[in-house]
């Protein structure tokens, strides 16, 4: 309906500077000429949208503006409460909490029913993550510059420096994604990791981008080697299979055996010990560097237990 595209073009102008009409036209899946009717109808309208011209051309709506009306709804809001939920679930923090209170006041009625839980309690690695959490929540809001221990996947321990930026939760646990002092560059580091974080008395003057942004360029320019598996699955492991290892099966044999294919980060902890718990079910037939490495592991193992 176009009422509420109308609200959404207004909403999407309200949370993002200049916006070109191609963009707007490729969010709401309309033409152009749309576009620019509905621009015409909310500026009729009173809301204050600007237009510009040029290559940074697009439109915007002026600073200072606010929707005063409640534009949004107790369904609207359900959603919101099962987020805040599952943050809550997630990290312990009174913030999170507060807000969760204030969304439910906004209900018509405190009680809401949702058949959305999320329940993200495992995203708590343990005491220890939730206090770097809230150190890195108070730096990143006052703008401090922080130290601590890292110790990366060789094992090796230096001192960090770092203009923190966000905390993330990717790849099963939490990471600080922060300005490398001593590197000049954007990096993640992963808070179990962390040893003796600090705040430091030097604050950030540097002007960084958003988050979102920045996470996106540095994602997108993944450093990390990657490795192509191959291997052979008993039928039985099949469900683990897909659901751990999330690869991509080549062929598939009457009895249910299969071949699938990975693409994975070569040095990477997780998808290694998964396929490791595999045992006798999953053979691996190339690379031979990671089979001579699950036979070197088994080997190191066995010693372990050879009075047994």
């Amino acid at each position: 309906m176009k009422i509420d595209r109308l609200l959404g073009i207004t909403i999407y102008l309200l949370n993002h500077d200049k916006v070109s009409a191609k963009t707007l036209s490729y969010r709401f899946e309309v033409s152009l000429r749309t576009i620019q009717r509905d621009i015409e109808t909310l500026c009729e309208a009173g809301i204050p949208v600007v237009s510009s011209l040029g290559t940074d051309g697009g439109y915007e709506i002026l600073n200072g503006f606010k929707m005063d009306k409640q534009i949004a709804n107790n369904d609207d809001y359900s959603y919101l409460v099962s987020a805040l939920r599952g943050l809550a679930s997630a990290y312990e923090s009174n913030k999170i909490n507060s807000t969760l209170q204030k969304v439910k006041a906004a209900l018509e009625s405190n009680k809401i029913d949702t058949n959305i839980i999320l329940d993200f309690s495992t995203l708590r690695e343990n005491k220890n993550t939730n206090e770097e959490l809230k150190v890195l929540e108070t730096a990143i809001a006052e703008k401090i510059v922080v130290r601590f221990l890292y110790t990366n996947a060789d094992n090796k321990t230096t001192e960090k420096e770092v203009e923190p930026i966000a905390v993330t939760y990717r790849w099963y646990a939490w990471y600080l994604f922060a300005y490398s002092l001593e590197k000049d560059e954007y990096r993640l580091y992963k808070i179990v990791r962390m040893r003796n974080l600090i705040l430091t008395d030097k604050k950030i003057l540097r002007v960084h981008e958003s988050a979102s942004i920045l996470l996106k360029k540095n994602d997108e320019k993944d450093n990390r080697k990657y490795i192509d598996i191959k291997l052979f699955c008993k039928a039985e492991v099949k469900t683990k299979a897909i659901e751990y290892l999330n690869g991509n099966i080549e062929l598939e044999y009457e009895n249910g055996d299969f071949i699938m294919n990975l693409h994975l980060p070569e040095n990477e902890e997780l998808w290694f010990g998964t396929l490791f718990s595999f045992g006798k079910l999953v053979k691996v037939i190339k690379p031979e560097a990671l089979k001579e490495k699950l036979c070197a592991k088994s080997r190191e193992i066995l010693n372990l237990y050879h009075d047994i």
